[in-house]
């Protein structure tokens, strides 16, 4: 089991807004490995963003490799992890951003703060579980259950609290293949803020949160003294294999009383109600005050309509463990990314050739009924590295569209080096005509990470003011490892302020 400092989940990263952080990654393991600070924004500085063959080569073992995080408008809860095969699935950690010395919460100062990080747990390797899918084509064994702060079990951790008091809980989700639904018997949980940004406080029973995302939720211990569950359960609206089990905690009071033989347990919504995740997910609203202002782009010079996919490649002789014998594979506008031996970060700074090339459609090869019925619609997908290039600047608009090709399944897309706003979502096939009409212009939530519904789709819109060579990709692992990925290439502006930084003095090796 690969891990950080001997620790699962690995040390917490504490800042204040504004700071930068030094991290010096020494890798003590069997193979190559990089991490990724997700969410952060890292102005200039593509060099330190992670992602294997992206933005770097592995950190070979016995080396070493110093990381810059620059802070700069994060302010709330975000988090590392690896980025290379599948070995965040142990190592990943909080990273937890106060506010800016001398200002303060826009809400009022909980008594006590806690992490809460979900994460999978594998009974196997899970680099040869990876490893071992990818070489058959079939799809990857599932984990054996979901953990909280590392522990399976329901007797393991527990939140110690007083009656009376509010505390603030860091949720991070960091399972590798499900989104949750997650809540605490007979306690109300106000989420606060979400991807290092706040929101307009909403109530509500549980929270669903994807793969990738973190959300703030203050919960008051208002209810008689004793012992209650809190739970994590997955959310998968698909007839793809998932990880059908719940995890558990204990919320215990302090005091003297009779503990319960049997803690209440949350009512947390079954796996499959999509109306569940749905009409939590729709209520997120960025805060959008003086002193936390959105800046939603209105008039867009670039617009992307992105197909999301689970696809197959054909195998000769039906000689693989997929479907049919094929190999199964995922893409964006039908497109299976394909990552290559060099980074392509190292290519576009030196204009090496035959890395990758600058053809990402801006949609997809031909519009169907997307999430209908598809037949065998785009069901084989094309393989390739092709990355999108965004001038500096650019007011930005992605449309993902979700297609019941293959598996249908909610798709958290996660962008590096922004956040974005998700200005409209819903069901079914994107109408260019009627859906705008139905956007948030005025305050949507500022995210880094967002689902794709279901067969539906999502907007979201950005400002490209950070040059470099950025991932896009779904936080689901399976599907990254298949291809639903793409790269964004932001270019330089014209003065240096707006360009991106050199390269630092040693970076890993390609082989």
């Amino acid at each position: 089991m690969l891990t950080v400092n001997g620790s699962f989940p690995g040390p917490e990263i504490r800042v204040h807004r504004g700071d930068t952080v030094f991290v010096n990654v020494h890798n003590h393991g069997e193979y190559g490995v990089t991490i990724h600070w997700h969410g952060v924004r890292e102005p200039r500085n593509p060099w330190s963003d992670g992602p294997e063959n992206i933005t770097q080569c592995p950190i070979p073992p016995g080396t070493s490799l110093l990381q810059e995080i620059d802070f700069t408008t994060e302010e709330g809860t975000l988090w590392w992890h690896a980025h290379s095969d599948w070995s965040r699935a142990t190592v990943h950690g909080a990273i937890i951003i106060f506010p800016a010395i001398g200002t303060s919460y826009p809400y009022p100062r909980p008594h006590a703060e806690e992490t809460i990080v979900l994460a999978s747990w594998f009974k196997g390797d899970v680099m040869a579980i990876i490893n071992e899918a990818l070489a058959s084509g079939g799809d990857p064994n599932g984990s054996d259950a979901f953990t909280i702060n590392g522990q399976p079990g329901d007797s393991t951790y527990r939140l110690m609290v007083d009656y009376g008091k509010t505390y603030l809980l860091r949720i991070i989700n960091a399972v590798m293949n499900e989104e949750m639904f997650f809540g605490i018997a007979n306690h109300s949980l106000t989420v606060v803020g979400m991807d290092s940004a706040y929101l307009k406080p909403i109530k509500s029973s549980y929270i669903m949160i994807t793969p990738g995302q973190t959300m703030d939720v203050l919960v008051t211990a208002d209810q008689a003294p004793s012992h209650y569950y809190m739970a994590g359960s997955p959310f998968a609206d698909t007839i793809a294999p998932f990880d059908n089990t719940t995890t558990a905690a204990i919320l215990q009071y302090r005091g003297n009383y009779t503990p319960p033989t049997s803690p209440s347990f949350p009512a947390l919504p079954v796996y499959n109600d999509k109306y569940a995740a749905m009409n939590f997910t729709v209520r997120l609203r960025s805060l959008a005050s003086r002193a936390h202002p959105v800046n939603i782009p209105k008039i867009i010079d670039k617009r992307l309509f992105i197909t999301v996919s689970v696809n197959m490649i054909i195998c000769p002789n039906e000689s693989c463990a997929g479907p049919g014998g094929n190999r199964l594979a995922a893409s964006l506008n039908n497109i299976s990314f394909q990552t290559p031996k060099i980074d392509i970060l190292q290519a576009y700074y030196r204009s090496l050739p035959g890395v990758y090339n600058a053809t990402f459609p801006d949609k997809p090869p031909y519009f169907f009924n997307f999430t209908g019925d598809v037949g065998n619609n785009t069901l084989y997908t094309g393989l390739g590295t092709k990355v999108k290039m965004i001038n500096y600047g650019a007011a930005v608009e992605i449309i993902f569209q979700g297609t019941n090709v293959g598996a249908a399944e909610n798709h958290p897309m996660h962008q590096h080096g922004y956040s974005f706003y998700v200005v409209g979502m819903g069901w079914g096939n994107f109408d260019h005509k009627t859906d705008p009409k139905t956007y948030n212009l005025v305050d949507p939530p500022e995210v880094n990470t967002f689902g794709v519904p279901t067969n539906g789709w999502l907007t979201i819109r950005f400002i490209a003011d950070n040059p470099g060579v950025w991932f896009q990709h779904c936080h689901l692992e399976r599907h990254t490892s298949w291809g639903m990925d793409t790269v964004l290439v932001v270019k330089n502006g014209n003065t240096a302020a707006t360009c991106m930084r050199p390269p630092p003095h040693y970076m890993p090796p390609c082989h």
